[in-house]
């Protein structure tokens, strides 16, 4: 048994010796994780819209090839977005949605657990539900105290906020007011 060494694909960050189209702009420059995520949803979106085009019908056709261009135009957009200037304080609202989604998530799927269960299972008892259904009943539970979580780390976070511009001192304007 002969066996051939093969060559190891290695994944990095460099760019691509002969670009697409889709970023042939920035083939000199080494790309951010949002260009790389317009690349490649670019690569993967524009065939299928071009295959699918001819074969729908023509009103359904432009919608399709104007969500396209509208998706392309966001994504520019988005990759344009320096990740390194974002600061903690501006993260802070969006940490906080999360956490509030997390928790009222939990919380609505809870309540849909047990509507299913007092309607469709209703001829089983408590204890017989809660062995039957654990599984769920520990998703949901989970669910909300990993909201509870982030909620309660960004109330105990000290808040950084911008620096105050500094006090102008106008200590030489008393010499001259001073009686």
């Amino acid at each position: 048994m002969d066996l051939e060494p093969q060559e190891i694909l290695t994944l990095s960050n460099e760019t691509p010796e002969n670009p697409t189209e889709i970023g042939a702009e920035t083939a000199n420059t080494p790309r951010t994780s949002l260009e790389i995520l317009r690349d490649t949803e670019a690569a993967l979106r524009r065939p299928v819209v071009a295959m699918i085009t001819p074969i729908i019908s023509p009103p359904l056709s432009e919608k399709i090839t104007t969500i396209s261009q509208q998706a392309d135009q966001t994504l520019n957009q988005l990759a344009g977005i320096d990740l390194n200037s974002i600061s903690d304080w501006e993260l802070r609202p969006a940490r906080i949605s999360i956490g509030l989604s997390f928790v009222g998530f939990a919380a609505l799927s809870i309540i849909f657990l047990i509507l299913y269960l007092q309607t469709l299972d209703s001829g089983l008892s408590k204890s017989v539900q809660i062995g039957k259904y654990w599984y769920q009943y520990i998703s949901c539970v989970n669910l909300g105290v990993t909201g509870m979580f982030l909620l309660g780390r960004e109330a105990m976070r000290t808040p950084k906020r911008k620096p105050k511009p500094k006090r102008r001192d106008y200590s030489y304007l008393k010499d001259k007011f001073s009686p």
